[in-house]
């Protein structure tokens, strides 16, 4: 089953990176100016350290907006559609590696991927205003779920690689809801940790569970926020090939990283920027 979960992934990435090349070879003419070595280190830093735990939609929010690459009303599309092969990518390899549950799996990933097609639909149709009040709250949360998981708060000492019965269906019903916020910029990673943890499971089976619920997710939300243009078609065509580039280098060749100081640098980042979407959202509504 594991087997033919791998096999689907491979075909969902050959389908997407054949959506997206559509796309953009049919608005060659009309894509966006921006700055390709701006764009493309934010590709390559942040997909390198989502490998390794930190996340990338919090970080990435962050960059863009500072280096003014993309308009706010655009950052859940662009980072959904840059993200989806490095992501996809990053599943195909741990879900081989990483044992876990063909039924767990499964539930988790469908469940993400039918919230995050919900989800798309109302976050490609939302006005500016409302995307940064949206991502202001989405940042603020995810800085809250890292800063618990750095204190220790949620910890992960269980040793399952499955669950059954009403674990289950918790753990389905959250995914859904982590699957449908994740398109407005709220990174599933580390609440999906949280959720892995608090479930009893092994810390290690976090890793192809969180990729593996964004992977199935990420490609039918992608295309939603493509078929409606609801993104910066450059900068994600730009942060997507050395993401992916990145993603090989951490899982195949760096084994660990002293990441402690930068995930305190990172929260910090991810409150400031959530503030300042909070800030323009508020000017612009008075």
């Amino acid at each position: 089953m594991v087997n033919l979960i791998w096999i689907f992934l491979i075909l969902f990435s050959l389908w997407f990176i054949y959506m997206l090349a559509t796309d953009i070879l049919k608005n060659k003419n009309n894509l966006e100016h921006i700055s390709l070595f701006k764009t493309g280190a934010i590709g390559f830093v942040v997909n390198f350290f989502d490998v390794l735990g930190i996340g990338a939609f919090a970080p990435q929010t962050a960059l863009l907006k500072f280096t003014k690459q993309t308009t706010d009303k655009l950052i859940p599309g662009t980072m959904n559609v840059a993200n989806t092969i490095p992501v996809l990518v990053q599943a195909i390899i741990f879900i081989q590696i990483v044992e876990v549950e063909a039924l767990t799996l499964i539930v988790m990933f469908l469940t993400a991927m039918v919230g995050a097609i919900w989800g798309a639909g109302i976050v490609a149709k939302l006005s500016e205003d409302k995307i940064r009040l949206t991502m202001g709250i989405a940042l603020f949360i995810t800085a809250g779920f890292m800063f618990a998981n750095k204190m220790n708060w949620i910890q992960g000492e269980g040793t399952a690689i499955g669950i059954h019965g009403w674990k289950l269906i918790v753990a389905g019903a959250v995914n859904f809801i982590l699957g449908a916020i994740m398109t407005a910029g709220v990174g599933l990673y580390a609440p999906c940790m949280a959720l892995v943890f608090l479930l009893g499971m092994s810390p290690q089976v976090a890793f192809p569970i969180m990729m593996g619920s964004c992977a199935f997710l990420m490609p039918p939300a992608s295309f939603k926020f493509i078929k409606s243009g609801a993104y910066n078609r450059k900068a994600a065509l730009v942060m997507a090939i050395p993401g992916t580039i990145a993603v090989l280098i951490a899982a195949l060749v760096v084994k660990s990283l002293p990441l402690d100081v930068l995930r305190w640098l990172v929260i910090g980042i991810v409150l400031y920027t959530s503030a300042t979407m909070f800030r323009a959202a508020l000017q612009r509504t008075n």
